[in-house]
Formats: C-alpha cells, structure tokens, sequence
C-alpha cells in the first residue's frame, strides 16, 4: 500500500444463527455468502464465537479496500440481495463500518 494511499475499512457483521438452522446456514456461509462477498470486494478477515455474555453469536469482520470502495457495496443490490438471503438463517443482524484495525474489534451498542 502506498504512503499517500486510503487505508482499507472493516465491516463489522454481528448475528445469530436461528436455532435448527445451523447445518443449512454454513453451507450457505461456505458455498454461497463468502465466495459472493469476495466476488463484490470484501474478504473476511476474521470470524468470532461468543462464549459467553448477552451477545450476538457470530461476529465477523470483512474488509474493503477504502471507504468509498465499502459504501459503494453496501449501497449495491447484490449486498442487499445477499444479506436477504443470509436472514433465511440468521436473526439480530447488525453491522458496523469502522476503521480498520487488526485484530478484535467489537461492535458498538446502541
């Protein structure tokens, strides 16, 4: 990366996979959700389980190259048509755009 270059931008996505769902949600995530994310600029970085605590799930980060780059995916229809699908298996979707940083980040409550 360039010194005068934008710094890429981390997508935040937090959720929980809908009881009796969970087999059918990570054939989803696998065959359909991630290669289609990476299709359109993002790439996961990073996948997390809640142990414990009053959380989602699932907490996953994606990043994109820049912030123009992240809206303009977010803003597409297949983002939309994506996440749609996604909601055949999952409930108490957030997501979050925050600055990259490696490493854990935690989604901010509202």
């Amino acid at each position: 990366m360039a010194e005068d270059s934008i710094p890429p931008v981390k997508l935040l996505i937090a959720y929980s996979v809908r009881p009796a769902r969970e087999e059918a949600y990570y054939r989803f995530m696998s065959g359909e959700f991630l290669p289609e994310a990476q299709g359109i600029g993002l790439v996961m970085v990073e996948a997390w389980q809640t142990a414990w605590g009053d959380y989602p799930d699932r907490l996953m980060g994606m990043i994109a190259d820049n912030p123009q780059v992240l809206e303009q995916i977010l803003d597409s229809q297949n983002w939309r048509e994506m996440k749609h699908r996604l909601a055949e298996y999952v409930k108490d979707y957030r997501e979050q755009v925050v600055p990259y940083r490696n490493g854990f980040q935690f989604l901010k409550r509202v």
